[in-house]
């Protein structure tokens, strides 16, 4: 069982290269090549990989972002002109950290790190884990959106925006009102007639408001008390986790 590879770098040499390097280790096996975050995250959604090479600076989202945003990352390996990251990209278990201009030594080194760990999981004791979806009609065409992906949406007169993690808001000819009863209620709130937010997504909130980053939603009067409920329920959850730690 060899260890299915994805490389991402913005530099076409360095793609080379570590495309030749891996091919000559029987280990591996190169599933593609990209140059951005968005291109490797089409590719995850319809290939298994086993390990990423990932550079750290990427034209769209960096490589420790890209990271973050993946539920279940496959072992990664880190390559970077500048050392900084590199506590950071530890953090996140990354296998090893490798340091531009890269020599072929310094890679297999890292690549024994891999190989080290033992075989890849093989196909079928990956884990089957169904995203939920929802589709919709926009432009003419069936689109579907996971609802992971879901930041928040906003009510637009006769239209909902749809705000996703990844690309420009979705605009749709649907109510909130029945969008609100398709979305499972342990992951979403309606906060005002105008909003539903992703549970998840909320970093901060008030009595009165949900903060999405630097996004401020208001929360409706009506709303005060279904929110107060689900607010206390989280504090509780919280305090239940640090106890279980102490």
């Amino acid at each position: 069982m060899r260890w299915r590879c994805l490389i991402i770098d913005d530099d076409p040499i360095v793609l080379m290269i570590v495309k030749k390097w891996t091919d000559m280790v029987d280990q591996l096996e190169v599933v593609g090549v990209c140059n951005t975050a968005f291109e490797s995250i089409e590719i995850m959604k319809t290939e298994r990989i086993d390990l990423l090479f990932l550079d750290v600076q990427l034209p769209d989202l960096s490589g420790i972002s890209l990271l973050r945003t993946l539920h279940h990352p496959p072992k990664v390996i880190f390559m970077s002109a500048y050392k900084e990251f590199a506590a950071e990209a530890f953090d996140l278990n990354a296998v090893d950290y490798l340091l531009k201009p890269m020599s072929l030594e310094r890679f297999l080194k890292a690549l024994n790190k891999v190989i080290a760990i033992g075989r890849p999981p093989e196909l079928g004791q990956h884990k089957t884990i169904e995203r939920e979806c929802l589709y919709f009609k926009a432009n003419r065409k069936t689109v579907k959106i996971f609802l992971d992906e879901i930041i928040y949406v906003e009510s637009a007169k006769d239209y909902i925006k749809i705000y996703i993690q990844f690309g420009p808001p979705l605009k749709v000819k649907h109510s909130l009102a029945a969008l609100a009863t398709r979305l499972p209620d342990n992951l979403f709130v309606q906060v005002h007639r105008s909003f539903i937010v992703a549970v998840n997504r909320i970093t901060a909130f008030t009595n009165y408001d949900v903060e999405i980053g630097k996004i401020e939603i208001p929360i409706g009067r009506q709303y005060m008390s279904q929110w107060k409920r689900l607010s206390e329920a989280n504090k509780a959850l919280v305090q239940a986790k640090q106890l279980s730690f102490r």
